[in-house]
């Protein structure tokens, strides 16, 4: 099983290190297909490609940060994500018909 952070921020990937998270492999773009069943996508994906990582059987985790509306586009520190409330927040997606 392996755990995906999809960032090109490097203090993303420091604070995901510093929550547990020690063997990450990052990657600045999620291609679906490398996803099987078990692995861990974190990062802040448009729906249908976490909805794809859930229909492979993969877990993903949304991370949250509020922000400011000065600190929109900079790029932050772990310390200052970690300010920032960031979180990890799992979320089941799947394609579908509302009903």
């Amino acid at each position: 099983m392996t755990t995906y952070l999809v960032t090109r921020h490097p203090g993303a990937l420091d604070w995901l290190r510093a929550q547990g998270f020690t063997d990450v492999v990052p990657v600045p773009h999620l291609d679906p297909a490398q996803v099987t069943a078990g692995d861990s996508v974190v990062g802040t994906l448009p729906v249908h490609l976490a909805a794809e990582v859930c229909a492979l059987g993969g877990c993903y985790r949304h991370l949250s940060v509020d922000l400011p509306r000065h600190a929109r586009g900079c790029e932050l520190s772990a310390a200052e994500l970690e300010a920032y409330g960031a979180r990890l927040e799992t979320y089941v997606i799947r394609r579908g018909d509302p009903a």
